[in-house]
C-alpha cells in the first residue's frame, strides 16, 4: 500500500480510536473518575482497536495482517510512551483550566501524538 493509502487508512483508524477513546474519557470522567485513570481506560480502548484494524488493513502486507507478536511489543513501547504524554498533558489541562477543558482539548492532544504515531507504526511497528 502506498504511503497516501495508508495515511489515509491511518486516519480514519485514528478517527474511530479518538471517538471511542475521548468518550470513554468524558463518560468516566463526567461519572466522577478522576482525569488520570479515565484517560487510561480511554487510550485503551482506543488503543485495542486501533493496533488490530492498523495490523489487520492499514499496514498489512499483501493481504496478511501484520499482528505478530514483535508488533504488539512495538505497539506497547510506543503506546507507553505516548500514553504518559497524553496523561501528562490532559492533567495539567485540567489543574490549569478545568475539566471541560480537558474534554475539549484532548482531542488536540491526541491528533497531535497520532502525527507521530503514522511515522512510528509505518517505519518500526508494523515492519516485518
Amino acid at each position: 500500500m502506498t504511503a497516501l493509502r495508508q495515511l489515509v487508512s491511518y486516519g480514519l483508524v485514528g478517527g474511530l480510536q479518538l471517538v471511542l477513546d475521548w468518550a470513554c474519557f468524558v463518560l468516566m470522567t463526567a461519572a466522577g473518575v478522576a482525569v488520570v485513570p479515565a484517560n487510561l481506560a480511554g487510550r485503551v480502548a482506543g488503543a485495542s482497536l486501533g493496533f488490530w484494524l492498523n495490523g489487520r488493513y492499514t499496514f498489512a502486507r499483501e493481504g496478511q495482517p501484520t499482528l505478530a507478536r514483535r508488533h504488539a511489543l512495538r505497539f506497547a513501547a510506543f503506546w507507553l510512551a505516548t500514553t504518559a504524554a497524553s496523561t501528562l498533558a490532559v492533567q495539567a489541562i485540567d489543574a490549569r483550566e478545568g475539566l471541560q477543558a480537558a474534554w475539549l482539548l484532548k482531542p488536540l492532544v491526541e491528533a497531535l501524538l497520532a502525527a507521530l504515531g503514522f511515522l512510528a507504526a509505518r517505519h518500526w511497528i508494523y515492519r516485518p
